[in-house]
């Protein structure tokens, strides 16, 4: 039985907020013990307690969501009041029926992979997340191309010299890596994909490896400017020498999927195939 709910909304959006309210009270009327509204931008909030997380917002909204989730395994519901909306597939006609299937149990979940990084400087741990979409190492608008070293369980796979390298889970194939000229990755599967940011060698292209991998980056060069990016909405400066780690998180993304709909349909309206 599902006893707390929290919502997590987009911010600035009236709409969304009044949804947020009245839902609310709709959860507190069946006796399912409302534990709050959040908005994305929220970097305190702790959802890990709570025993279902509605998302009322975009792709941004739901990752914002994974990340105040933390390490637990809560059921997320996502309704789309954004523009893609790969993640948040729900209408807001489908919110009170598809709130309603998941207090009753009678839902079914996309599990989809994370990711965590670490970063460490001269030995030491400095910075860590999860990520839902991608790890990224980007260089400033107008700094020279860098040069990164990847390695995979230690194993030396190449040094990357361009504007950057993207480390997506499947979720986030369809992001970043996508613009990138990146494959795009079923969701189910277990796979990484590395991809070069406007590689200098034209022959590096994007990789695809197993998840259970342990990826570890090194920044050989690049001057100020030179950012780790953790879903787009978390960064941090690096340095020369500077290393990130990434595996698999130990607990994956619980997505509420809709019923009667599938991965390719979504990939057809959001990416207007046949148009």
């Amino acid at each position: 039985m599902i006893e707390s709910a929290a919502i997590v909304i987009k911010p600035g959006h009236a709409e969304a907020l009044a949804t947020a309210r009245e839902l609310t009270q709709w959860f507190a009327a069946r006796g399912t013990t409302p534990a709050g509204t959040f908005t994305a931008d929220d970097a305190t909030a702790d959802l890990s307690s709570c025993g279902l997380v509605v998302v009322l917002g975009g792709d941004g909204t739901m990752i914002a969501a994974a990340r105040m989730i933390g390490e637990a395994e809560v059921p997320v519901l996502g309704i789309n009041y954004g523009s893609l909306g790969y993640l948040t597939e729900f209408r807001i006609e489908e919110l009170h029926s598809a709130v309603e299937s998941v207090l009753d149990g009678a839902f079914a979940t996309d599990r989809r992979v994370m990711l965590r990084a670490e970063l460490f400087r001269n030995g030491e741990s400095i910075a860590n997340g999860r990520v839902l979409n991608d790890v990224v190492i980007n260089k400033a608008a107008l700094a020279r191309i860098i040069a990164i070293e990847v390695r995979l369980d230690g194993l030396f796979v190449n040094s990357f010299r361009s504007d950057g390298l993207i480390i997506a889970t499947p979720t986030g194939s369809t992001a970043y890596n996508l613009s990138a000229g990146g494959p795009i990755v079923y969701p189910s599967m277990n796979a990484v994909v590395l991809t070069p940011i406007c590689p200098f060698t034209l022959s590096n292209r994007p990789i695809v490896i197993p998840d259970t991998a342990e990826i570890e980056l090194k920044l050989e060069n690049g001057n100020e400017g030179v950012i780790l990016s953790l879903d787009g909405q978390t960064g941090f400066p690096l340095i020369v020498g500077d290393i990130v780690r990434i595996r698999k998180s130990r607990t994956k993304l619980d997505l509420v999927a809709p019923e009667n709909r599938n991965y390719f349909d979504v990939l057809r309206k959001k990416l207007q195939w046949g148009r």
